[in-house]
């Protein structure tokens, strides 16, 4: 029987606000296609891949700071590091689970490590990329003390961009709302990047990965392949949470004025 390779202690991944807002800053990388085509070079001629189960769900082109700090898992690093650098990261709950390690045949997210912060006793601080989905063929047994899968990547399939303009444009609206609401409630500055204009698949991501739903809901939208199934997913949940989002931004103003009518939020 395999070992248990995953840990029950959640301080493996860094801790992360409640709206990843900053995810958005990535909207200016190229187009759906350049990318599509860049996460492929990126896993050419990757047959085996080293494998990170996690209670997470990482979206392609989505940031995830991690802590490492088990020995597998530092060597797994120091292995990836004098490589590709690329590793699979799979949700995987442990407690929650039966099973030892998560069942061949399911999805998860290359992750690429961008940025690493070695600490002085052994453990590092990384950031890691979303590259490209992959679904599980088999384990691999070569004698690592960290699992490793022959992965099949894949991307979502083809559809007519006209019948995901709708959907994206509802989706980019909402996400909007709720993300300026969210910086209204934290007395946050600035102007967030416009999102209108994201290439639909991309903005299906980095929605997904931004908000605050159950793991399990988005390790089903990890797994989709219609980009347009995704979007309405996600339109539907957002059309559930925007207009208390914008009620409490509206008390919070009032709140802050001492009860005398801060100023309401302009809701375009």
């Amino acid at each position: 029987m395999r070992r248990r390779l995953t840990s029950n202690n959640s301080s493996a991944i860094m801790p992360k606000p409640e709206f990843q807002l900053v995810l958005s800053d990535r909207i200016g990388e190229p187009d759906g296609l350049a990318f599509m085509s860049e996460a492929f070079d990126k896993v050419r001629g990757v047959r085996e891949l080293p494998l990170f189960p996690l209670p997470a769900v990482l979206f392609p082109g989505m940031p995830m700071p991690l802590h490492i700090f088990e020995p597998r898992y530092r060597k797994m690093l120091a292995d990836i590091r004098a490589g590709d650098n690329l590793f699979g990261l799979s949700y995987f709950d442990s407690a929650a689970s039966e099973n030892e390690i998560p069942a061949a045949g399911h999805i998860g997210c290359v992750a690429e490590v961008t940025e690493t912060q070695a600490l002085p006793d052994g453990r590092s601080n990384v950031l890691t990329v979303g590259v490209i989905r992959y679904r599980v063929e088999a384990y691999v047994e070569r004698g690592d003390p960290y699992l490793v899968v022959r992965p099949n990547f894949f991307e979502d399939d083809d559809e007519d961009d006209g019948s995901l303009s709708a959907n994206s444009r509802d989706v980019a609206a909402m996400f909007t709302r709720v993300a300026n609401s969210i910086r209204l409630i934290n007395d946050e500055r600035g102007n967030l990047p416009d999102i209108s204009d994201t290439e639909p698949q991309k903005l299906s991501f980095l929605v997904a990965a931004a908000l605050e739903i159950e793991v399990e809901t988005k390790q089903e939208l990890l797994g989709l392949r219609s980009t347009g199934e995704r979007l309405s997913r996600l339109r539907d949940l957002l059309a559930r949470v925007v207009k208390g989002y914008e009620e409490r931004a509206r008390l919070h103003g009032i709140a802050k004025g001492n009860g005398h009518g801060g100023k309401k939020i302009e809701v375009e």
